[in-house]
């Protein structure tokens, strides 16, 4: 077994086996919550841009749904996975921090999904991503995002997970601080060379828990109105004990 950096950057090794790690989330049911609520509240098509958009699976989905898609992210691996799935889609990704992103234009809404926005972990960061995505929005445009609740963090609690794929496996550390809010897990990855040998490599990745009124008053100030708060993509309330919350809110008339 071959062992590589030992702590490498989010995302950098584990792009690799994302999706195949992934296999049970239930993107489709996630983009259908999306276009439905995006033409709920009048947008049918144009531009919409995902924030934090990974290995390019919502951003694909959206495509297909006929948006006219961007996609934003740090990480050139998953960007890499992204274009890969793009084939002859319009989509144009662009790698950079989504804490300070530049557009060529306007949106007609904002997506993030599978808690990006938790790997903010410094507030007046997050912040600027609510002023920045203000800057770049439509009038009466939409951000569609979601968030795990700190619930949710204390329910993983301080525990190790493990699974594993054909071709590959890990090994998740998980640390919660209820004190600061802050989540580390440290990421142990085993992945197949193809001779019956693995390649080991490790990546520590670190969210915050933000609670749902603190969310609700960060958009209020940002000049957002919270439309709807959901629970996991479903019809039911968000609350500060549901796992994910997702937010719909609209750009502030006024």
């Amino acid at each position: 077994m071959k062992k590589e950096d030992k702590k490498g950057k989010a995302y950098s090794k584990l792009a690799e086996s994302y999706d195949g790690f992934m296999k049970d989330v239930s993107y489709e049911g996630w983009s259908g919550f999306i276009t439905g609520r995006l033409k709920k509240y009048g947008i049918e098509d144009g531009l919409v841009c995902d924030l934090g958009c990974g290995s390019g699976t919502v951003t694909t989905l959206l495509s297909d749904a006929g948006y006219n898609m961007t996609g934003v992210d740090s990480s050139p691996e998953m960007l890499g996975r992204a274009a890969a799935k793009k084939e002859d889609r319009d989509i144009l990704y662009l790698q950079q921090d989504i804490t300070s992103f530049e557009l060529y234009g306007t949106m007609r809404a904002f997506v993030s999904t599978g808690d990006v926005l938790n790997y903010i972990t410094d507030r007046r960061a997050l912040k600027h991503v609510f002023e920045l995505v203000h800057n770049y929005l439509d009038p009466e445009g939409i951000f569609i995002f979601d968030m795990h609740t700190p619930a949710y963090y204390d329910r993983l609690g301080n525990r190790v997970y493990g699974d594993a794929t054909e071709d590959a496996g890990y090994i998740w550390r998980n640390s919660y601080n209820r004190a600061t809010g802050i989540n580390e897990y440290d990421l142990t990855l085993f992945t197949a060379t193809g001779n019956g040998n693995y390649i080991r490599s490790e990546e520590t990745h670190e969210q915050r828990a933000y609670s749902v009124g603190y969310i609700k008053r960060i958009a209020s100030k940002c000049g957002f109105e919270v439309l709807e708060t959901r629970a996991d993509y479903t019809e039911k309330k968000g609350r500060g004990w549901s796992d994910r919350v997702v937010y719909i809110i609209r750009k502030s008339r006024g």
